[in-house]
Formats: C-alpha cells, structure tokens, sequence
C-alpha cells in the first residue's frame, strides 16, 4: 500500500491537502499515462528564471522520459533583459508569446502567455509556476500536481502559502495579497459566496487539467487566476477544486499604481463571468460575510466577518420631524 492510498480528498471549504503528503516517487507510481507540463510565464526576470527552471528540472526530469515532469516550458512575455536566454541555458523550452500562433495575434500580458502556453506544450496535465520565485522549493510542483493524480474528479489546485513580501532592499514587508483582500476577495463574497472556503484565490502557482483549460475563455492579463477558479466552479462544482498548503512563497514587491492595474484586471475578468452567468442586478443583502484567513495551530484558520452593505433610504422618504425638515436644495453653478 503506498502512502496515498486512504487519503481521502476533503471540500474546499478547508485546505486540506499538504505538500509534504506526497513524495516524487509516490506520485509517479500514480502518474500512469498522464504528461506533465511545467509553464512559467516570464518577464524580465533573467535574475530568478534560471534557478526555477534548473531545480525543477535537476529533481523531476529524466533524460529520455520517464520522470515525473515530461518538460519545463517558458513562455517569454517580451522580455528586455535575458530572460530567453538565461532559461534556455538552464534547460527550458523557451518560447516568445508573441511568436506562439501568429494567426492569432498577440497581447501583452501573464493570461496571454498562459493561454498560448496551450499550443506549445503537451501536458494533460499543466502545472504553473511563476518566475520570480526567491524562497520556494520544488514541492510546489509535488503539492500541485498531487491532487490531480490521487483524485480524477479535481480540475484545478490551487496554492496556499504564506506570502512576505520583499522590498527593494532585500527587507522582509508586510504580507502580500493585497489586491486579493481587497479585490478578489470581496468580490467572491459578493457574487460566489461558495467560494469563500478559497484561501489565496489569486495565486500564481496552480494546476489544472488542459481538457478544463482549453473550455475556458481566458483573460489577458492578470485576471486569468479569478478568471479559471471562478470557471471551474461554475462549470464542475466546488468539489473539482483542491486547495494545497505550500509553506512559504517569498516574491518581489509590486507598486501600489501596478497592483491598481492587476485590479482592474481581476474586476473586468470576475464581471465577465457574473455577466455571463446571467445573473440579475446584485441582491440588496444587508450584510456580506468575508472571509479571511491567519495561520494558526490548525492551519490556515478562516475568520468571518459580517460586513455591512445595506443602505438607509433617503431621509426625506421616511417622514423627519418637523424641526428636521429640509430646507431648499442648493442650487448648482
């Protein structure tokens, strides 16, 4: 019996799964006939880019097959250092974006690489990780691809991590996600409260089935993370996401008018699906649960917080009393 064998995936409402569950060598054994893709989206990142592709190679490729990983491929996003090249060396499939599919055209941005990723890799199965990683380890491919080896019924895994953030001097900040609590997240518990159980539904590194990828319409930029949780659960149910602990991932500080731009992204691609999902004008709730999370003891523990959203009517609807009434609006120049 191997060591998966018993374990029984859990909803999504918990993240249940942990890397550390899996080995390489018990994941192969399960691996059968899938292929597995590894697809890191690049741009300017020559100074990271090397040491993700090389350790996810050195520890899950096999010269001639037969490995746990079939490929690492880079999708370049126009880069202007030597992000090409440095991945190259290091043993990647190197591929400019905008050269993936030229009948189709090309558009700047990380959804573009991911979707054009599509028509140069050969997995069943896609992995992505993202380029700019500086305190991570590769059981973050193990922890992503587990769930949709041991579970036929999971399309998409999802990562968790804690997120410091770095600055510009190499200092340790405040946790990232911002554009997640402030974004992501509310929006979820406007329009998908069934989602709510997702911890980090913007994460860069996820898995997914390509048969589920190549259904969806995919976002340009920055939306495509929302865009795929939100596809996924509308067309599968919750219970075809699977949320995976990853530890620690450590990444570069982003600029408060760029996270403006990643939220404009991420809005424009959750309003497209509530559109598409014919939903009528936003219910009138009085009060909105949110749901954020802190590690703790247990995990990743979820605090609810009833947020209110009602509005009064206007006074002048409700009968003031006498010594309140208004006096003549103002006129406007």
């Amino acid at each position: 019996m191997s060591e998966m064998d018993g374990h029984q995936p859990h909803r999504v409402d918990r993240p249940a799964y942990r890397a550390s569950d899996w080995t390489p060598e018990a994941l192969l054994e399960r691996k059968g006939g899938h292929t597995v893709s590894v697809v890191v989206p690049a741009k300017d990142e020559e100074a990271t880019v090397a040491a993700v592709v090389e350790r996810i190679r050195a520890d899950f490729v096999r010269d001639g097959g037969g490995g746990l990983v079939d490929e690492v491929v880079v999708i370049d996003s126009d880069s202007s250092d030597r992000t090409a090249e440095v991945a190259r060396a290091a043993g990647a499939k190197v591929f400019s974006a905008n050269r993936i599919r030229p009948d189709l055209g090309s558009v700047p941005g990380k959804g573009e690489a991911l979707w054009k990723a599509q028509h140069v890799t050969r997995g069943d199965l896609l992995v992505f990780v993202d380029a700019d990683l500086v305190d991570w380890g590769t059981h973050f491919v193990t922890g992503l691809l587990a769930p949709l080896l041991v579970d036929d019924a999971v399309q998409l895994v999802k990562a968790v991590y804690d997120r410091p953030m770095i600055d510009a001097t190499g200092r340790e900040e405040e946790s990232g996600g911002r554009v997640t609590e402030l974004v992501a997240r509310p929006w979820l518990a406007l329009h998908r409260p069934g989602l709510a159980g997702v911890v980090q539904p913007l994460s860069g590194e996820w898995a997914i089935r390509r048969a589920a990828f190549a259904s969806y319409a995919v976002p340009v930029g920055y939306g495509v993370e929302i865009a795929a949780l939100v596809d996924t659960y509308d067309a599968h149910g919750i219970d075809a996401i699977a949320q995976v602990d990853l530890g620690r991932r450590t990444h570069r500080h982003h600029r408060h008018d760029t996270l403006g731009l990643m939220a404009v992204q991420v809005l424009a691609a959750a309003d497209r699906r509530r559109e598409r999902s014919g939903a009528g004008p936003v219910r009138a709730e009085e009060t909105v649960g949110l749901t954020q999370y802190a590690r703790g003891q247990a995990g990743f523990e979820p605090r609810v917080t009833a947020v209110a959203t009602g509005e009064r009517p206007p006074a002048d609807s409700v009968g003031m009393p006498a010594h309140a009434e208004p006096g003549p609006r103002a006129e406007s120049r």
